[in-house]
């Protein structure tokens, strides 16, 4: 298993490398197929956030879905330590839920609607599927992100969504092969928005129902 440890805003030292390295041995357990871990090491310096200016995000690479997990600290140490307890309890769910669906018969693979042709973007995406083009003549920014949507139940969509921490998830569903976006409401309680995508057929629009 690759470990890639990058700094941003901080040198990150080959003593605290060397404890990254003894600390995430622990994942080859819970995820013995992890191709990779990317780590980054955050420093912020503005004083007031003094108490959270370490951060450590940690990322797993594998076949199935990617997990990750991050922590903020006022020590590196710390930090990777709290990202890591994280990190391996959501394994663990990755882990029981490949057991149970082992004891399942798989659902029969739907086909999806190819999407309408895009523009080509400005400039081409980096290996992480990123590009950043600036609006016109504005200071503006945009970062996009190109994901590979793979069809998927509500309950798969809410469980990748836990699994990388995040407060919302886009993804095709699998029953209507409709964009869909799961997002995270209060305690326990979550929403999903789906597209009405509209069809055009011989100069006019309708609208799939």
């Amino acid at each position: 298993m690759e470990i890639v440890v990058a700094g941003r805003h901080t040198e990150v030292s080959p003593r605290y490398r060397a404890h990254l390295e003894s600390k995430l041995a622990k994942i080859e357990q819970l995820a013995p197929r992890a191709q990779r871990v990317d780590v980054l090491v955050s420093h912020e310096p503005n004083p007031r956030q003094s108490g959270s200016s370490e951060k450590v995000e940690l990322t797993v690479v594998d076949k199935g879905p990617v997990i990750r997990a991050e922590a903020c600290a006022d020590d590196a140490y710390a930090a990777l330590d709290v990202a890591l307890g994280r990190l391996l309890e959501r394994l663990r769910r990755a882990r029981d839920r490949r057991k149970d669906h082992r004891n399942h018969t798989p659902l029969t693979p739907v086909d999806v609607r190819p999407p309408a042709p895009q523009p080509p973007p400005p400039d081409e995406p980096g290996e992480d599927g990123v590009t950043e083009t600036v609006l016109g003549d504005s200071p503006v920014l945009i970062r996009e992100k190109l994901h590979r949507a793979e069809p998927m139940t509500v309950d798969d969509a809410l469980y990748e969504m836990e699994l990388v921490g995040h407060d919302f998830f886009l993804f095709v569903d699998a029953e209507t092969a409709q964009p869909a976006v799961a997002y995270r409401r209060r305690g326990w309680s979550y929403g999903v928005i789906k597209l009405d995508t509209p069809v055009v057929t011989g100069g006019s629009s309708r609208a799939v129902g």
